[in-house]
C-alpha cells in the first residue's frame, strides 16, 4: 500500500467517523419547530435538568474519591496499601448498569437488606425509611464507583510524576501533610485530575442501562424512548442533537484544559516523594478509605451476583446462553479487529505525513469517544434507513424482486458504529506505541528501499505488539459492554450477552439477569488485569519518612 492509498484511507475512515454527527445534525435541521415546540414544552427540561444533577453528582463523587484514593497510595504507607494501588482500578470492569442489577436485588424493598431488617426490628413496610436504590441518587452511586478509577488512574501517575521539592518547600515552611497536598501538590496534579473527571463525566451522559433501569429521565433514556416507544425518529435525532451538543462540550472542555494548562517539574529526579507512615485511628481511615471503593465497586456486587447466579441454577454452556456469548464474541472480534486496522491506517498515515490534513484527520476520528452509543446509532440509522428504502423501492420497480434491510438489517451497520465509539481508544494505543519509535528507523527503512506499505508490515508492526494487542483487548471489552448503541442497532432476533442481561432486568428478572451480567464482568477483567498489571510497575521507589525526621519540620 502507497502513501497516497494510506491517505485515501484515512480519509475515508474519518469521514466515516463524522458521518453519524453530520447525520443528526441534518435530520434534527429537517425537523419541524412543532417537535422542538412539544418536546420544550414536555420532556426537554426534564431531560435537561436531570442530566445537568447527574453530572453534578458524579463529577463531585468520582473526583473527591479517585483523587482521595490516588494521593493515599501515592504519598502514605499503611496496612494493604501495595494491595489497593491495583484493586483500586477493579471496579473498571463493571458496566454501571450491572452494578445497578446487584444493588437493586440487595437493597430495593424486597432484597436482602432490607429483608433482614424487618426480620430482627419486626418492623412493617411503612414502619422505618430506607434509601430508595431505584432514584437519581442511586444511579449516581452506581456511576460514581464504576467510574471513579478514570480519576485514580490518571491522579496516581501525576502524583508520581510530581517532584518532591516543591512539597518539601511547603513542609519546610510549616504546612502540615495535608495543607502541602492542598496547597502544592493537588494543584498541580489538576489538569490530570480534571481530564479523568471530565473522561467520567462523558461516560455518565452515555450511559443507558444505569439510568433506564432506575427510571431516571436523561438524554440518553429519551432518545431510545422516543425511537422504539413512540417511534418518533425525529425526536430520537433532535433529542441526540441535544445530547451531542452536551458530549462535545465536554470534549471541547477536556482539550482545553489539556492543552492551556503546562506544569514542569522542579528539583531532581533522583528525589523521592517521602511516605508518611500512618498508624492507629489513621492507618485504620486510610484503610477504610481505599477499602469502602473496592468493596462497593467490585467485591459486593460480584458476591451479590454469583449468589444470585447460583441460586438460578442456569448453566453458561446451555445452547441459549452459548448463542448470546457465540454473537457477542462475533461482534467484539471483528470490532476489534476492523477498529485496529483503521486506527493504525490513521495513525501510520500522521506519522509519515505529518500534514494540517492528516491531524484533521486523526482529531475527526478520535471525537467518536465524546459521542454516546445511542447518538451514533440515531446518526447512522437515519440516512441508511433511507438508503435501504431506496434501494429497495429501486430494485421492486426495476429488478421485480425486493432487498429487503441490506444495511440496518446486518451486522456491518452495528460494527460501524462500534468502530466510530471507540477507535479513539486504539488510536491512543496505537499514538503511545509508535512514539516510541524514533524517527530514524523510518530513513533507515527508506534507505533500503521499503515502501511506505512494506515498512509498516515488516517494521512497526512487529515493533507494536504490545500496543495493538492492548488495544485489540480493549474495544473487545468495551464492544461486549456496550448497550444503547446494540440495543437500537442490532439484527432482528440477534441479541448480545449486554441485550439479554437488560432486557431480564427489565422484566424485573433480576436473578435470571445475574449470569449474562456476570459473564460480561469476566471478560471486562481481562484488559482491567493488564492494565492493573502495567500500574503496578509504574511506581518508582519512596521512602518511609519515620516520625522522627518528620517532627523536625515546624508544625503550622
Amino acid at each position: 500500500m502507497g502513501e497516497r492509498a494510506l491517505k485515501i484511507a484515512a480519509w475515508i475512515v474519518s469521514l466515516l467517523c463524522l458521518a453519524p454527527i453530520v447525520a443528526v445534525g441534518f435530520a434534527a435541521a429537517s425537523g419541524t419547530f412543532d417537535t422542538w415546540n412539544s418536546l420544550m414544552a414536555t420532556v426537554l427540561p426534564r431531560y435537561a435538568w436531570t442530566t445537568v444533577e447527574l453530572v453534578v453528582l458524579v463529577g463531585i463523587g468520582t473526583g473527591v474519591v479517585g483523587t482521595g484514593t490516588a494521593w493515599l497510595v501515592t504519598t502514605c504507607a499503611f496496612p494493604f496499601r501495595r494491595t489497593f494501588e491495583i484493586v483500586l482500578a477493579l471496579p473498571l470492569a463493571f458496566p454501571a448498569y450491572v452494578l445497578a442489577y446487584a444493588y437493586t436485588d440487595l437493597l430495593d424493598h424486597p432484597g436482602a437488606v432490607q429483608t433482614w431488617l424487618r426480620g430482627i426490628t419486626g418492623w412493617g413496610p411503612k414502619d422505618y425509611w430506607f434509601p430508595e436504590i431505584r432514584s437519581l441518587g442511586g444511579a449516581a452511586a452506581m456511576l460514581i464507583f464504576v467510574l471513579y478509577p478514570y480519576v485514580y488512574l490518571l491522579a496516581r501517575a501525576a502524583f508520581l510524576k510530581q517532584s518532591p521539592t516543591a512539597y518539601f518547600a511547603a513542609r519546610t515552611l510549616g504546612h502540615t501533610p495535608w495543607s502541602a497536598f492542598w496547597r502544592v501538590s493537588l494543584p498541580m496534579a489538576r489538569p490530570a485530575i480534571a481530564g479523568g473527571v471530565l473522561l467520567a463525566l462523558m461516560e455518565t451522559i452515555a450511559d443507558f442501562g444505569t439510568v433506564a433501569h432506575f427510571g431516571v429521565q436523561t438524554f440518553a433514556t429519551g432518545i431510545y424512548s422516543a425511537w422504539f416507544s413512540m417511534g418518533d425518529r425525529m425526536a430520537a435525532s433532535q433529542l441526540a442533537l441535544c445530547l451531542l451538543v452536551v458530549a462535545l462540550s465536554f470534549a471541547l472542555l477536556e482539550r482545553a484544559q489539556r492543552g492551556a494548562a503546562k506544569r514542569f517539574p522542579a528539583g531532581s529526579r533522583l528525589e523521592t516523594m517521602p511516605r508518611h507512615q500512618l498508624r492507629g485511628v489513621s492507618a485504620i481511615l486510610a484503610f477504610a478509605a481505599c477499602a469502602l471503593p473496592v468493596a462497593v465497586g467490585f467485591a459486593i456486587p460480584l458476591a451479590v451476583l454469583s449468589r444470585m447466579a447460583i441460586g438460578v441454577g442456569a448453566s453458561p454452556f446451555s445452547p441459549r446462553y452459548l448463542g448470546y456469548v457465540q454473537n457477542s464474541l462475533t461482534l467484539a472480534a471483528i470490532t476489534a479487529l476492523v477498529t485496529v486496522a483503521c486506527a493504525i491506517v490513521i495513525g501510520f498515515c500522521a506519522r509519515i505525513a505529518p500534514s494540517l490534513a492528516a491531524r484533521f484527520s486523526a482529531a475527526a476520528a478520535g471525537i467518536g469517544y465524546a459521542v454516546p452509543g445511542g447518538v451514533i446509532a440515531v446518526g447512522l440509522l437515519v440516512p441508511f434507513a433511507a438508503l435501504d428504502n431506496a434501494v429497495d423501492a429501486w430494485a421492486r420497480t426495476h429488478l421485480g424482486f425486493a432487498t429487503g434491510l441490506f444495511f440496518t438489517g446486518s451486522i456491518g451497520l452495528l460494527v460501524v458504529a462500534y468502530m466510530v465509539r471507540f477507535i479513539a481508544a486504539a488510536l491512543g494505543a496505537f499514538d503511545t506505541g509508535i512514539s516510541g519509535i524514533k524517527p530514524n528507523i523510518d530513513a533507515a527503512a527508506r534507505t533500503l528501499g521499503r515502501t511506505s506499505g512494506r515498512m509498516l508490515i515488516e517494521v512497526h508492526l512487529p515493533l507494536l505488539r504490545t500496543s495493538l494487542l492492548t488495544a485489540l483487548l480493549i474495544v473487545f471489552v468495551d464492544v461486549m459492554k456496550e448497550l444503547p448503541a446494540t440495543l437500537i442497532m442490532r439484527p432482528f432476533n440477534y441479541d448480545t450477552l449486554a441485550v439479554q442481561a437488560y432486557r431480564l432486568a427489565s422484566d424485573e428478572r433480576l436473578q435470571q439477569a445475574a449470569l449474562p451480567s456476570l459473564m460480561i464482568v469476566g471478560f471486562g477483567l481481562l484488559p482491567v488485569v493488564l492494565l492493573c498489571h502495567t500500574i503496578g510497575k509504574s511506581g518508582r521507589p519512596h521512602k518511609v519518612v519515620k516520625p522522627k525526621v518528620d517532627a523536625l519540620v515546624p508544625a503550622a
